[in-house]
């Protein structure tokens, strides 16, 4: 294992890195590549990409700085937080246990019915995953955030908000190692657990690729950043990948999945 400060100088000749960062073995091959970026500017916002080529060992970034700018996570954390759901048994079965809707009537019209784990991370229920960190608690949530090493492991802001108003921040490198990680079945939870939330991932078909993603997007008073991460699956060669970009309009929210599928085919993951 090298540390984190060695890898990512590979990546970006400067910064810090997660620990165990994309695969057992660190990657051997690094690029920049402005014309990733150009896609942000062009489409009149700002942005960043991290691709990881597992087979080639070659992560690809759009920047330097960016890239390794912590922010917080939004519905990107659902993903963690549906490993510590199955882990403590806050979930048992994602397709059988329900959450039933409270009544209130929220903007999203998918949120307004019952759920499962599911069902749920499918629509990006954001009620359910506050009722799930609520059931979790604190101790057990801090718990689990650190031993995922999870960005910067602070859930400070409330048990069932600290990802989209609170004090949890990461970034797109961090991303992608933990993404890659659970991809990977290599994160210290069950085996079962891991299994389950690949599994229930959001999948995108993409002619013979497979994009297994999660999308995440801030409110307007924290800054409408919209993410999108996750891994391709395309024949023996799986990408790992990171996108953050700022929306100052509606219609980058929707941009954020033709981005990303722009940068993946320009590094040939699709």
């Amino acid at each position: 294992m090298l540390h984190r400060r060695h890898v990512l100088q590979l990546l970006v000749a400067a910064g810090l890195l997660p620990a165990r960062s994309f695969a057992d073995v660190a990657p051997q091959r690094s690029e920049i590549r402005p014309s990733l970026a150009k896609r942000f500017t062009d489409d009149g916002t700002s942005g960043t990409f991290v691709g990881y080529k597992v087979e080639d060992y070659l992560v690809i970034a759009s920047d330097t700085e960016r890239s390794g700018e912590g922010r917080l996570p939004a519905s990107t954390f659902k993903i963690a937080n549906s490993l510590i759901a199955l882990e403590t048994g806050v979930v048992e079965d994602p397709d059988k246990d329900v959450f039933k809707w409270d009544g209130v009537k929220r903007w999203n019209e998918a949120w307004n019915k019952d759920h499962t784990l599911r069902s749920a991370i499918a629509v990006s229920a954001f009620p359910v995953y506050q009722e799930i960190a609520r059931r979790i608690g604190p101790e057990r949530m801090q718990k689990f955030v650190d031993l995922l090493e999870y960005g910067n492991r602070d859930i400070g802001g409330g048990i069932d908000q600290f990802w989209v108003s609170g004090a949890l921040r990461i970034d797109p490198v961090q991303q992608v190692d933990f993404v890659d990680r659970l991809r990977r079945g290599t994160l210290p939870v069950s085996k079962r657990s891991q299994d389950l939330v690949r599994d229930i991932m959001p999948v995108t078909k993409v002619g013979d690729a497979t994009i297994h993603a999660k999308t995440g997007l801030t409110d307007r008073d924290h800054g409408s950043l919209a993410w999108l991460v996750g891994w391709v699956d395309k024949g023996d060669q799986p990408t790992v990948f990171a996108l953050n970009m700022d929306c100052p309009e509606p219609r980058h929210v929707a941009d954020r999945m033709t981005l990303t599928q722009g940068c993946l085919t320009e590094i040939g993951a699709i």
